[in-house]
């Protein structure tokens, strides 16, 4: 039986993105001076690619003689854009969290994005990240003849909201670190959360 989740960590993230996207939204965009530059800026719109690790701990249940894996291996690209004279803005992506092995078969998510974001300027180097959305994911799961109940396939849209900081390198690059939160359908237990913490690079045009 899974154990179903706490929503207060979640509610505490998601507070927090929510936070810095509206305060985002009440910050003039600024001409950025990065690092090794005097005069060019970033532009509104970004391709990134992002990778790292994802908790599939959920659900936490493998039983039977198998045991099972938490941790599979994330990454991701994006595109986003943000809204002229402003921080905010919105931003695609895909997102592959990887695969498990789980009740004598294995797990596998992955899932499409779409996201309010917002960065909010600290000097010239750094910014603080938000996002807001919603992802719709795929979820596979593959188990033995004993576990043959829990498997099958789920998709379906859930929110999303994640957090991080970014260090602007130069006028159009710039590397980030996010942690994330994505709410998956399973094939038997519902929504369960995954997490990834990943590092990226973004290059602006």
């Amino acid at each position: 039986m899974s154990t179903r989740r706490n929503p207060q960590p979640a509610l505490r993230i998601a507070g927090l993105s929510l936070g810095l996207l509206l305060a985002s939204a009440a910050v003039h965009a600024q001409n950025y001076t990065p690092l090794g530059s005097s005069s060019s800026t970033f532009g509104p719109t970004y391709f990134a690619f992002n990778a790292g690790t994802a908790d599939l701990s959920r659900p936490i249940t493998a039983f039977g003689v198998f045991g099972g894996q938490q941790q599979g291996q994330a990454y991701g690209v994006a595109l986003g854009n943000y809204f002229v004279g402003t921080n905010y803005g919105v931003e695609v992506s895909y997102a592959d969290f990887g695969s498990v092995t789980r009740y004598g078969g294995s797990s596998k998510v992955d899932g499409i994005n779409l996201s309010l974001i917002g960065r909010m300027p600290l000097g010239d180097s750094f910014n603080l990240l938000g996002k807001v959305g919603s992802t719709y994911s795929r979820t596979t799961v593959t188990t033995d003849s004993a576990n043959a109940n829990l498997a099958g396939s789920e998709r379906g849209f859930d929110w999303a909201y994640g957090v991080g900081g970014e260090y602007k390198i130069n006028a159009n690059w710039g590397a980030t670190l996010q942690y994330a939160e994505h709410f998956v359908k399973y094939p038997t237990t519902g929504s369960e959360r995954i997490s990834s913490t990943t590092f990226g690079a973004r290059y602006y045009y």
